[in-house]
């Protein structure tokens, strides 16, 4: 290999297809991986790559001494809440004209915090694939965003309630009541 091939990345690509761009906190993420390449090079792992950041916007009073007074300066605070890798591949030998693709998912933990984009602060998720290489700089994907949601509270269905007959009104109520709700008379043991 030569000296200057050493500083550039190897001509291969990787895409990731994502059917869902939205997820819940605590769902698996199906994601196919395609590997494409063009000269022939060994890479040490193909993984996929998850992150939450957090921006927040952010004021601090700096002293001007021209105008003789406080100036308020507005900047963004950049907070990584998680970072994950997930390793689709061990060791390749990649060669001219290699094809592959990889089914995987990635869990997004239940634990984190939704997507969130506001005035004062924003939670962004994002995720990408990596073919590393040694010495060379690795082969990346396009930066795909994700929008991870709460996820839904899982409802029951309930049994239908035994319905019963009031000896006075004929009218049907639930088993559970201790009077009719129709004329008020107390249900008979």
């Amino acid at each position: 290999m030569g000296f200057f091939k050493r500083f550039k990345k190897p001509k291969a690509k990787i895409a990731l297809v994502i059917p869902n761009y939205a997820a819940e906190l605590g769902e698996d993420l199906e994601i196919l991986v395609k590997i494409d390449s063009e000269e022939e090079f060994d890479s040490t792992e193909v993984r996929l790559e998850l992150w939450c950041n957090e921006k927040r916007r952010r004021e601090t009073w700096v002293y001007n001494e021209k105008l003789r007074r406080n100036i308020r300066q507005v900047y963004w605070d950049l907070i990584q809440l998680h970072s994950s890798h997930t390793k689709v591949s061990n060791q390749l030998h990649l060669v001219p004209g290699f094809s592959k693709s990889y089914s995987t998912s990635v869990n997004i933990p239940i634990a984190s915090r939704e997507s969130y984009d506001g005035s004062e602060s924003n939670i962004t998720w994002s995720i990408k694939g990596v073919i590393a290489v040694d010495d060379r700089p690795d082969v990346t994907s396009k930066t795909h965003e994700l929008q991870i949601l709460r996820a839904m509270p899982k409802i029951k269905a309930q049994k239908s309630m035994e319905k019963i007959k009031c000896e006075y009104c004929d009218t049907l109520m639930d088993n559970t009541l201790s009077a009719c709700p129709n004329c008020g008379a107390p249900r008979k043991k």
